[in-house]
């Protein structure tokens, strides 16, 4: 198998599983996301607040990608409360106020060289333990202490069932505090808890051990995604001064987003240029993808991770400020993930056990 960043020349070498402009706005929505917190700089590491009130039918989930340092591996880890993508959690809904301690789930996607395993198996509230810096979902749980993050991992991967088992140890290099409103009315936030860490796995089966570097970040909602966005594209960057996120939002209302942000080594975060948009290969899915890129240079797809019919994981090439940069990127559909026959496919992919 290729490595998860090919050499120079390789674009786009498959999908993995199913998962769960110009320098202004472009749209009538701000350029600055609305911020509804307060910047980092150099304040103390804190708790991740994994205990922090979810709203019937809302959300929080807590995101980490890394890549190896030898670029031969990856990881993404999310954990949900109020599991967004869940077929479970959307009929619940339509059936009145849902509990999304009903709807958790952790998230764990391997992409390497040897194995590749996929995993998002919900559960229910009897299964759920919550403190300010911990969180346990079934036999799986995140716990913050010395400003550091442990992810305990014991789950069984789809659609071959496979045991991932193991550590994964997060060591912030800069810690937020800051919180970016993604809609109008602030029911949808966004915190850059560590833009940038450095990750140990520790995986028993499979066997992994590696090194790299990390991303970190939270998002909460007071209400479903598919009610206040129709699409949006994401990426985010590490470059030599510290991070760059981009968010493109698209809401049902028809008003746009565009969110730029640098974030430097020790957490500050300032405003960015935008960039000009840049429109990648869609998906096997024909799930639109873009991203942002310096003018007169095009991003290419390196590899397509996840290829679902709402959404799509890639690693992507781009250009910002005159530097090549390699962005993890996704791109969601929430008009496609609100088609009932999409929802009817996901039980394959995200099963849900009682406890």
């Amino acid at each position: 198998m290729d490595r998860i960043v090919p050499p120079s020349g390789r674009h786009d070498q498959g999908a993995g599983p199913l998962p769960c402009g110009g320098q202004r706005p472009s749209g009538p929505g701000r350029a600055d996301g609305g911020a509804v917190g307060t910047d980092g700089g150099n304040e103390p590491p804190f708790e991740p607040r994994f205990d922090q009130p979810v709203a019937p039918g809302g959300y929080a989930w807590w995101y980490i990608d890394a890549l190896s340092d030898d670029g031969r591996n990856g990881l993404t880890l999310i954990a949900f409360v109020g599991s967004v993508f869940s077929p479970y959690y959307a009929w619940a809904r339509a059936r009145g106020p849902a509990d999304p301690l009903d709807h958790c789930a952790l998230n764990v996607a391997i992409y390497g060289e040897r194995d590749e395993r996929w995993t998002l198996t919900e559960r229910g509230r009897s299964a759920v333990h919550r403190t300010a810096s911990s969180l346990t979902i079934g036999p799986s749980s995140l716990a913050w202490s010395d400003d550091a993050l442990t992810i305990a991992i014991d789950e069984v991967s789809v659609p071959i069932p496979s045991r991932v088992r193991g550590k994964v140890r997060i060591h912030p290099q800069a810690v937020t505090r800051a919180a970016f409103m993604l809609d109008a009315h602030g029911r949808h936030r966004w915190r850059p808890i560590a833009p940038r860490a450095r990750i140990q796995v520790m995986l028993e089966r499979p066997v992994l051990r590696w090194l790299g570097t990390a991303y970190v970040d939270a998002n909460t909602g007071d209400e479903p995604l598919e009610h206040a966005f129709t699409r949006w594209h994401w990426s985010r960057a590490h470059v030599t001064d510290g991070t760059i996120v981009l968010y493109d939002v698209e809401r049902r209302d028809g008003s746009q987003e565009s969110l730029a942000k640098r974030i430097d080594t020790v957490g500050r975060i300032e405003d960015t240029p935008t960039w000009i948009v840049t429109t990648l290969p869609k998906t096997r899915w024909l799930i639109p993808r873009e991203t942002r890129s310096d003018e007169r240079h095009a991003a290419t797809v390196i590899r397509t991770l996840e290829d679902a019919p709402f959404y799509a994981r890639s690693m992507v090439s781009s250009r910002l400020n005159g530097a090549p940069v390699v962005m993890m990127h996704e791109s969601l559909s929430l008009e496609r993930f609100r088609r009932p026959l999409v929802k009817l496919m996901l039980p394959f992919r995200m099963p849900r056990v009682g406890r």
